[in-house]
């Protein structure tokens, strides 16, 4: 299989340590990349260290070409990409593809939004010791950001850091997933050619140690991480003065509620419990149900639920591939059967083969079980009865995170209840929680996470925000 160079500071290199990366699926060798040295991340951060008041007096134009060349290259190339994030991450291919042409949107959205970096005229005469002066704010990039990406979405949640810092004329270090490295080396080779200056962009995979270093080095001005909270929230104590931008995941949960449309609930919540195996955030973990609707949802759910298709992500026709390893698969088994134990009904699934878990659904799973308390980032959703709509409410905000979630109702009243009442970072009406658009503010609370993405919000994390204060006459001597 193939070689793959590391991009560090604008040139391709090898290190001592090579990575393998196989296949989830079938255990394959996919390619043969690198972990960066010590010496090649002191290289890439002095770089960027050098590169960013070139960066910081950039014009608007010059930033948004670059990133509108990316994003026609992705889309470009979006089956290519995707085979190969379908093979690295063990991803369907068709949700592979998919996923590399949101990438090409989120870069053309970064393009839009560094046209758009708007200050503001603030009158300052709100006193008389005040009077004759105005303000002016502009938005100033912060430095070097240091980025860590997960395996999950290795295009998708990459682009989410590397995009808006290209947007905001910040360089930035990325450290995408061991994992499945090579979509975003394949994406650097894509920056550089956009005309990138050398240290505006490093990607390379790193040991712990290097890693480590990244997140506690003072130099950076930020860090944003996407992966567990076991590991993200240990970064934030040892990141020191920089910013922190954590997006941490959850154990997403969706209401049925008693006007519901009960086919399109069944549809939208089989798709958002399943689509990549439930290695997802804000995959559908927990759903509430009113005994109204209970029988027709549950029948329609199950039903929706016999028909995915499970096995190679590299056939079309593949709804549910693997999990990532073997450590997520026996630990997903084990969550199932703990249920079982405990006295739920297994209503669907439940069966492993190496690391193909059966897409499955529980139901009367006491709630102080881990398969309701933590994140399953599996095929496993649990099915429950609610009498009502504040129970419903009440069960979801019953969690450590609070990332998404979806109400499914055509009351328009329970709409902005659950608006103003769910402890979470968004709320979706009419829709499974495991929707997102890529310029929508993203983000969760409690255990979920710290600060936003999506480009606009994260680009306001990765600018300063400074005032001109003038006089509305010019003094004279």
């Amino acid at each position: 299989m193939a070689n793959h160079q590391i991009f560090v500071a604008g040139t391709w290199e090898e290190s001592p340590q090579k990575l393998d990366v196989t296949n989830p699926y079938d255990g394959s060798l996919v390619g043969t990349t690198y972990s960066a040295s010590e010496e090649q991340y002191e290289r890439a951060v002095q770089a960027a260290l050098d590169v960013a008041p070139m960066l910081a007096a950039e014009p608007a134009f010059e930033r948004s070409r670059r990133l509108r060349f990316v994003a026609d290259e992705i889309e470009a190339r979006k089956e290519e990409i995707g085979e190969v994030i379908a093979r690295e991450a063990g991803k369907p291919l068709k949700d592979a593809i998919s996923e590399a042409s949101r990438g090409g949107f989120t870069f053309r959205v970064a393009a839009e939004e560094a046209e758009r970096m708007y200050g503001e005229l603030i009158p300052l005469d709100l006193n008389e010791a005040s009077k004759g002066r105005t303000g002016i704010t502009r938005k100033f990039p912060i430095g070097p950001v240091a980025g860590i990406s997960p395996f999950n979405l290795p295009l998708g949640l990459a682009a989410h850091k590397v995009a808006p810092a290209m947007a905001a004329g910040c360089p930035i270090v990325l450290k995408p997933p061991s994992a499945a490295p090579l979509t975003m080396l394949m994406v650097a080779e894509i920056i550089e050619r956009s005309g990138a200056p050398a240290g505006a962009v490093s990607v390379m995979p790193m040991s712990r140690a290097i890693g480590d270093k990244l997140v506690e080095d003072d130099r950076f001005k930020l860090l944003t991480f996407t992966g567990s909270p076991q590991v993200g929230w240990p970064m934030k104590a040892r990141a020191g003065k920089k910013r922190v931008v954590l997006e941490l995941g959850g154990n997403a949960a969706a209401v049925v509620d008693a006007t519901a449309d009960v086919k399109h609930a069944a549809q939208r919540c089989a798709y958002g419990a399943f689509k990549y195996a439930g290695q997802l955030c804000i995959s559908v973990q927990r759903i509430f149900v009113h005994e109204a609707v209970w029988d027709d949802f549950s029948n329609d759910f199950a039903l929706r639920v016999s028909e995915l298709r499970q096995g190679d992500p590299m056939d079309l026709t593949t709804d549910l591939g693997p999990l990532i390893d073997d450590g997520a698969a026996a630990q997903t088994e084990e969550w199932i059967q703990e249920a079982v134990d405990a006295g739920a009904v297994l209503l669907a699934g439940g069966k492993r083969e190496g690391r193909l878990i059966e897409p499955t659904v529980l139901t009367d799973v006491p709630p102080q079980l881990r398969v309701c308390r933590e994140e399953a980032f599996a095929p496993v959703v649990v099915l429950e009865k609610v009498t009502d709509f504040s129970e419903a409410l009440a069960r979801v905000n019953d969690s450590d995170f609070g990332l998404q979630a979806g109400i499914f109702t055509n009351d328009l009243g329970h709409a902005w209840r659950a608006f103003h009442e769910l402890e979470v970072g968004g709320v979706v009406i009419n829709d499974a929680p495991t929707y997102r658009i890529d310029h929508m503010p993203y983000g969760g609370v409690k255990d979920s996470g710290f600060g936003r993405e999506g480009l606009r919000w994260a680009i306001e994390d990765m600018t300063e925000i400074r005032i001109l204060v003038m006089p509305n006459t010019a003094t004279r001597s």
